[in-house]
Formats: C-alpha cells, structure tokens, sequence
C-alpha cells in the first residue's frame, strides 16, 4: 500500500496547456487527414465552373448515379470521407428543400422524387465514411439575394442540410461574396458588402453548434473550425500555426484531381493529375499540417471519370505504402531531459506507436534532444513528427541528425524566423513548426540506424508524440495510369494570322506555351484569328495566366464567327469563374458552325483594366 502511495506521489505533473487548444472535434478532425470534395450539379450539364443561376433544373438527369458505387471507390482509395455539393453559387438545391423551387423536384431525374444529398448520406453510413455538406452562401437564383429576405431562406437550407441526413462531420462555406447573376429575372450585379455582417455567420455558427455540436464548420468568415489553405492547388505555407488570436483554427488545403477543374467537363480525362504530383499535394498539405480534400467529379451520367479514378486508386496505393512501415516504431530512446524523471515522459513515447503518449522535458526546457537507436539500420527518406496538440502548438523549429559514417550529419536543419514554404519545395525542407504533423522530405534516402532530434526553438517545453520514419515509394509502386488523348478537333494555328487589339501579340496566345501570352493595358478588348481555311468550329479553350498573377485575367468573354470577316455571329458568351483562386483551362463548347474568321473578346477583366489570354485552343468537328 505504501509502495503503491509512493508511486502516485512522485508522478510528475502533466505540463500545463500553452496558448489556443483544439476542441475534440478539430483533433478528431486532423486525424482524418484527408476526404473528398464531389462536386455534381448543374454545372455538370452546362460545362461551367460558376452557373449564373438562369439554368433550367430539367438539365440534370443522371442516368447511372449510384452514389454507393462513389463512397466505395473513395473509400478504397483509402479516403477518410467526403463533402457533397449540395447547393453551388447557381443557386440550384440538390435534395427536395421547401426553401426554394428551384430544386431537384423540377428535376426529370427518378421524375422528380430524387434526392442526391440522401442517397450520398446513405451511402455513406452504410459504409462507416463520414459524410459532410457544401452549401454556398452565393446565391445566383434567388431573388431575394442581397437583401434580407434571403437569409431566411439561407438558414432555412442549413437547418434541412443538418436535421435530415443524419451526422455531418463537416459543412463547408466558401467565401463568394456576390456579384452579377440572374436573381430572379432582375439580372443583376448585387454586392453584399462584409460577407461575415451580411450573412450574419455568428447566428449561423450558434444555429450549426445548436443543431449538430460535433460539426465542423470551414470558413464561415473566420468563426468557424477550419479554414481555407491559401490556394486551390492543395498546398499550404509552411510553417503552420493553428492559431488565431486565442482560437485554435485548423487549415485544410483544397484542390481537384483534374486539372480543368471541380466540376466535371467534355474532355478532360487527358488533364487528371497523376499520382506522383498527388503525393507531392498530400505532403504539401498533410505533410504541414493541414487536412487534403481532393475533389473527384461525377460526369452528366453520374459516375466518377475513370481516369480520375485510376489516378486516385494509384495514389491510394502509394500513400498506404508510404505509411505501412514506420522504421522508427520500437526505437530505443535517450533523452536529454525527461519531465520529473517519469517514465510517463520519457523518450520512448515518440516511438511507441501510441499518438496521445508523449515525450517532454521540464518546464522552462525549450531546446532539449533525444537521441533514437533503431533496431537494425534502415532507410528512409521521409521524417515525421507531431506534438501532442491537446496540449497547444509550441514547436518553432527542429534539428534532426542522422549517424553517418561515424559522425552526426544533419538531414533536416532548423528552420530560421521569416522563412516560408510555398508551393511544392518538398525536398530538403527545414524543420519549422510541427502541430498536428510535419513530414520532411530529403533529397536523398539515408541508411542509418541512429538519429538525434533537437528542438531548437520552443514556445513552452515541448510535447512530441511522434518521431516517425518512412520511405516514399518509387515508381514501382504505382500501376501506369492511362489516359485519353483529348486533344482531337484542336484546329493547328499555323499559318494563320492576327488583326485587333495588340495584334502583334496575339500568336502568344496559340504557341503552346503557357509562360507567354497575349497581354494588352485595355478593358474591353479582341482579337481577330484568320484560320485562312474554312472549318466547322464547335469550341474554344482559354488559359488565363500563369506567372501568378491575377491582373487581366479575362473574367467575361465573346466569341463570334465569320465566314468573310465582315458579318459576324455571337456563339458564346459567358464568364470564366473561380479564376482567381483557380487558374485552369476552361473549354467552351457551342453548336458547330463553318467559320474562317474567330474573333474573341475579353470584356471583362479582373483588378482593373488589362486583358490577356496565356493559351486558346479552337475546336472543329473533325468527322
């Protein structure tokens, strides 16, 4: 009894929580790591990004829908769960609400008694995978938006969304925050001002956590769990904070698998990203810190594309061999200083292969080592590490050292104050933050079986969970995803010539390469193709430009065709939605006419005036 009495009293206290702390919710959140964006709708039938909300509701008609057949490919690929559209910025619902007639009831599809949001949530509980909702604010339909009336109509949707698909896991606000669209017939452009005032997110919040507690809740004007990683490409800055101001707030990196974009469009099974750049997304994303929703898109039948898909399956497979052998698990571990001498503490805990236990020093220690003996040298190229985030993020920056040839060489140095990991600088990063998990790439595999990890700079004494290491696996690994070749019907521009605005730079805009375009300081603007033959063209492609910026991006455009150059006829007009957070190549197809003559206009631009076009394609029918 007083052995046991004697046990209890030198137990040493847990360290005290530093900063913002995470809710169950957001831990339970992290640890799924990653899930799917599915984005099915009307766009799907009209070949957009963002309807304008004049859109008929008898476009969508799937023939061959079957969401458990999605929920089981998902999950196969190894994926957590996923997140429906239910309502996009066109404004059409998706599931029978009584919020607004334009719904699915005026749908053809299963003679309007369908409900697509039920039969994903079904699907999904059927299948232990965990199911959530997207539900824009932006409102292109309705008449009522912009004003008052509209969020009745807003919390309305919300209410249904969360009391009868039983639990969502996650329900996802983008930040759209008005413009033109149809409103009723008004055809308007309407503003919204402040979007968190407007849509009044504090009561929505208070009506989510009312409705459904465990829920989390991304965007929502920063009053929510989860917020956007800065990108649509998937990746976030490193080093990562969870922190706002005295919130935990967890960051998730979004991007689709194909590179035309979230919904699904004519064409586009040669654009899937393959599965080695979709590890490069996962690392840059998950490997910082941060969740991966990667959106795979139904097509106008309803299933998932099948070179989307392979792609997918291959990634799955590189991923769970990534994480199947955890070399580090057993390692014996000496550490410089162990809170209180408990063993509770004690350096091991990193390689225990339990993530709540943890290694920590004494308080005030903030640079302390541990030293990891393996049990027989192995190699990897991967390092992995987390904090025990239940208790803050503190970690500022690492050292990790590895024995090689006699000597301790260092495989991931300690990341300086100012410094920032964009994009894809996988290889030979630093060791900044680590919060829920960092995985460092190096630029080489090392074959070692002893390593040292310092922590170099600590906000409070740090609190390690997890000391992993892994190999990335090779090409190997992957079966060879084939896709379809999708350029057939891209007219060659060779030989032709160019009339119009900035004529002399037109020929950028057709010369294959993306880095160049043709650019012009004025809004509206156009240019003229002489195809000097006579085709019968049915599309054309735009890439808006890619050296980062934004300004001149064609956001509105005509296209017009001419068998002679004088008498012209319009056969598209529109806009190229999402391109500031989404910057891909959008394809526009329209009944087939002959034409010699393409003249296209940028009438629209965004950040002031300025038009440019870094690629086009035009389309004719070839049979």
């Amino acid at each position: 009894m007083l052995g046991c009495l004697s046990g209890i009293l030198s137990a040493a206290p847990a360290p005290k929580p530093y900063g913002p702390l995470p809710t169950e919710q957001q831990v339970n959140w992290l640890r799924m790591e990653w899930y799917a964006f599915v984005h099915f709708g009307l766009n799907t039938y009209t070949n957009r990004e963002w309807g304008y909300g004049d859109e008929s509701p008898g476009l969508f008609n799937p023939s061959a829908f079957d969401a458990e057949e999605i929920v089981k490919t998902l999950k196969g690929a190894g994926m957590s769960g996923m997140i429906y559209t239910a309502k996009h910025h066109d404004g059409f619902c998706t599931w029978p609400t009584k919020s607004t007639e334009h719904n699915i009831k005026q749908s053809p599809w299963k003679k309007g008694k369908g409900d697509v949001v039920k039969e994903f949530a079904v699907a999904c509980r059927k299948h232990d995978f965990a199911f959530g909702t997207y539900l824009s604010p932006w409102d292109r339909n309705c008449a009522e938006y912009g004003r008052p009336g509209y969020l009745k109509v807003y919390y309305k949707q919300i209410e249904e969304l969360l009391t009868k698909y039983g639990p969502i896991f996650e329900i996802w606000f983008d930040g759209a925050m008005g413009g033109d669209g149809y409103y009723g017939g008004a055809r308007q452009k309407r503003n919204i001002g402040k979007a968190d005032t407007y849509y009044n997110y504090e009561q929505v919040v208070k009506n989510i956590r009312r409705l459904q507690p465990d829920c989390i809740i991304w965007g929502a004007a920063g009053r929510g769990d989860v917020t956007w990683g800065g990108s649509e490409k998937g990746f976030v800055k490193y080093p990562l904070w969870n922190t706002q101001g005295q919130r935990w707030l967890s960051l998730e990196g979004d991007t689709p698998i194909n590179h035309r974009g979230w919904f699904w469009h004519p064409g586009q099974a040669g654009h899937v990203k393959s599965p080695e750049t979709l590890m490069d997304i996962y690392m840059a994303s998950v490997g910082r810190g941060a969740n991966l929703i990667l959106n795979l898109a139904p097509n106008r039948d309803g299933q998932l594309d099948a070179a989307d898909v392979a792609s997918l399956e291959a990634f799955g497979k590189m991923r769970r061999k990534l994480l199947e052998t955890d070399y580090a698990l057993r390692a014996r571990v000496k550490a410089s200083d162990v809170r209180g001498g408990d063993k509770k503490y004690d350096g091991s805990r990193m390689t225990d292969g339990d993530i709540e236990s943890y290694w920590c020093p004494e308080d005030g220690n903030t640079t302390p080592s541990a030293e990891i003996v393996l049990e027989k040298p192995a190699t990897f190229d991967v390092v992995r590490l987390r904090e025990q985030i239940r208790l803050g993020q503190r970690v500022e920056s690492f050292r990790v050292e590895a024995m090689l040839n006699g000597e301790w060489q260092t495989i991931v140095a300690p990341g300086n104050p100012g410094e920032v990991e964009t994009r894809f600088d996988l290889r030979g990063g630093k060791g900044h933050t680590i919060g829920n998990q960092v995985m460092r790439r190096l630029r080489e595999p090392v074959t070692t079986d002893r390593l040292r990890l310092t922590i170099t700079r600590s906000r409070a004494c740090p609190c390690i969970s997890e000391f992993s290491l892994l190999l990335m696996p090779g090409a190997e690994a992957v079966a060879p995803v084939a896709v379809a070749e999708t350029d057939e019907g891209v007219l060659s521009s060779k030989g032709w010539t160019y009339s119009g605005f900035a004529a002399e730079k037109a020929p950028l805009a057709f010369d294959g390469k993306p880095e160049t375009m043709w650019q012009i300081d004025r809004t509206p603007s156009h240019f003229v193709v002489d195809m000097k033959k006579v085709y019968a063209v049915n599309g054309f492609s735009y890439l808006p430009r890619q050296d980062g910026k934004t300004v001149g991006m064609t956001s509105r455009y005509r296209v017009e065709l001419s068998l002679d150059g004088r008498n012209w006829q319009r056969v598209a007009e529109g806009e190229f939605g999402n391109l500031r957070a989404n910057p891909v190549e959008q394809q526009i197809s329209f009944p087939g006419q002959k034409a010699r003559y393409v003249r296209f206009f940028s009438t629209a631009a965004l950040d002031g005036t300025g038009s440019s076009v870094a690629e086009m394609k035009i389309y004719a029918a070839t049979r």
